[in-house]
């Protein structure tokens, strides 16, 4: 499968691994301003192990869905694509693994749907509850300063389309040159229209709806501790949000944990697929 459809909007799949019924799937989910490619490091290291990997350009990524305004963005369209492109591949559950916005959609969708979830991996980010907890008795407000910024139309798109600023802010963030180039490249071939739907997702966030809740799903924790994007109340606080089975493991880097940490991610995915075949 290349790509799938919901709502007259055309999604790009990496579809990787056997398709056969009853092969465990893994859901990828990338963030700002990333693509389906940062978890190229982590796909090589689990198809090797029968399982099926899919990892999509999300809304605003992927040209044939990037609608206009921002409600379109909102978070519970964005778990409605994850849930759709899981019916498109024929996968009943599937093993999530989200990193930065992409992990928002991973806790929402382990929250919201936990019936099509078999575990979730979260990368980097915490559940959403936990630092909105923490912005108030934490640091946690004054590194989230850029979701404010973005709520700013047009500004933020001209800020970072010009002289080579998106690529470094990224390599400040510890993101190789290469992979902070490629990205941003990306973001601005098309005038950036891609760009501007990405910063969508956080325009979207003042217009409210369903809280993400507490996850009942088996869950691992994987953050970097250099990551300059959450505070150690916010990070503390996530095991605060699960129920079920969690583990929080802390990893010698920064935020680009799927990119830089594809052993460490690819060895917590496979983990939870081995439990779950071991309880079938």
């Amino acid at each position: 499968m290349e790509s799938y459809q919901r709502s007259g909007l055309r999604f790009d799949v990496t579809d990787l691994g056997p398709s056969a019924p009853g092969t465990p799937a893994v859901l990828c989910l990338h963030g700002f301003p990333q693509d389906r490619s940062a978890y190229d490091g982590v796909a090589e290291r689990l198809v090797g192990h029968d399982v099926r990997v899919l990892a999509p350009d999300q809304r605003g990524y992927s040209p044939g869905a990037r609608p206009r305004g921002r409600r379109a963005y909102a978070l519970t369209e964005l778990v409605a694509d994850a849930v759709a492109l899981l019916d498109a591949a024929g996968a009943q559950r599937a093993h999530v693994v989200g990193h930065d916005w992409g992990g928002v959609v991973a806790w929402a969708l382990a929250a919201w749907h936990p019936e099509r979830v078999a575990s979730l991996t979260a990368l980097s980010q915490a559940h959403p509850a936990a630092m909105g907890a923490a912005v108030l008795r934490s640091s946690q407000g004054l590194r989230s300063w850029y979701v404010g910024a973005f709520q700013v139309p047009a500004l933020p798109e001209r800020v970072l389309a010009s002289g080579g600023a998106l690529a470094r802010t990224l390599v400040r963030s510890e993101l190789p040159e290469h992979l902070a180039q490629r990205y941003a490249d990306r973001a601005l071939a098309d005038g950036a229209a891609r760009l501007s739907a990405g910063i969508g997702w956080y325009r979207a966030l003042p217009l409210g709806g369903r809280p993400v809740g507490r996850v009942t799903v088996p869950t691992t924790y994987l953050h970097g501790w250099r990551d300059p994007f959450y505070s150690r109340a916010t990070v503390m606080g996530t095991a605060r949000q699960v129920t079920g089975p969690f583990q929080r493991r802390t990893l010698d880097t920064g935020h680009w944990v799927p990119e830089l940490e594809p052993d460490a991610v690819a060895a917590a995915v496979l983990e939870h697929v081995e439990a779950d075949r071991m309880a079938a």
